[in-house]
């Protein structure tokens, strides 16, 4: 008797009319297409850039990134060359990679992102509204955590263009379900949750603030907890795609976020020390479908949950 052959595996995920290869990318500022040319992009979901500002912007004084025990503290501040700039000197590099190329758009007024997505244009597959960067400024402030700003903002960049729209939402907020149906009814295809976690760290000994700007964003595995509780809230609450980003370094962890409600994964903090995280997680969930014999992530989870 022929053995059964495995059902094939699907692991593609839609947003809008766009199709995505898998449910794994890179978080915006933690992937270049340098880093693309040494990947197999074809198996990664998208390239997510680093977020474009209306402005020129040199980012933040130093120091600019320290580690803590809770993991990475960053302060970047998001060095932008204005969106023509990014056509210019950044853009073709991404359109030589083999993936679709999120662009990832950030402003400190709605009307910013409006004039952004305009100029623009046609460039990349979609849009990433980053609303919720926690180290812009000194007090780690953002746009997102306000669903009627946040409302005004996607529906100003929906406007604008018909490509897929996801909208990037921060952790610190008093209420996640509002703030995604508020991105959902502005016309946002996906919400992202989270950016990472505003924070302040001090020296030890002098007890001097470690980054030039104060303020940064916690990232790395311990934050996990924290935004599974924020994706399973958001999933709840909308009929969108929720993509987890928070603390992913495995298939394991990836499916923590699948199993509440997640749809796609970013990777961020992963990149630095494992530049073929994100791989290695494509190629571990499609291990897994393959070995349980089932050809898709939720058929997955629902073997291991049903009782035998």
């Amino acid at each position: 008797m022929q053995p059964v052959p495995p059902e094939p595996v699907d692991l593609s995920v839609r947003i809008r009319d766009l199709t995505l290869a898998s449910p794994v990318m890179p978080a915006s500022g933690c992937f270049g297409p340098e880093l693309g040319r040494m990947l197999p992009m074809r198996e990664i979901a998208a390239a997510v850039t680093k977020t474009v500002f209306l402005q020129q912007r040199a980012g933040n004084p130093a120091h600019r990134l320290t580690e803590i025990p809770a993991g990475v503290v960053n302060s970047v501040g998001i060095p932008s060359r204005g969106p023509r700039g990014f056509l210019a000197h950044q853009y073709p590099a991404y359109q030589a990679l083999p993936a679709p190329t999120m662009v990832s758009i950030g402003g400190h007024s709605p009307a910013e992102y409006e004039q952004i997505a305009a100029q623009l244009g046609d460039a990349g597959a979609g849009y990433e509204i980053n609303v919720s960067c926690p180290n812009l400024d000194t007090d780690g402030r953002d746009i997102g955590s306000d669903p009627a700003t946040l409302f005004d903002t996607v529906s100003r960049v929906r406007a604008i263009t018909g490509k897929p729209l996801i909208a990037k939402l921060p952790v610190m907020v008093a209420s996640i379900a509002e703030c995604a149906l508020a991105a959902q009814e502005a016309g946002a295809d996906a919400v992202c949750i989270a950016n990472s976690v505003p924070s302040l760290p001090l020296e030890p000994g002098s007890l001097k603030p470690a980054l030039g700007n104060y303020v940064g964003g916690l990232t790395g595995p311990h934050i996990r907890p924290i935004v599974l509780r924020l994706v399973w809230l958001a999933a709840k609450a909308v009929n969108l795609p929720v993509i987890a980003c928070g603390g992913i370094s495995s298939a394991d962890h990836a499916l923590e976020y699948f199993s509440v409600g997640a749809s796609a994964v970013q990777v961020g903090t992963a990149n630095f020390s494992r530049p073929f995280a994100m791989v290695d997680i494509v190629r571990g969930l499609h291990s897994r479908c393959q070995a349980a014999g089932v050809p898709t992530i939720a058929a997955l989870l629902h073997r291991d949950v049903t009782p035998a």
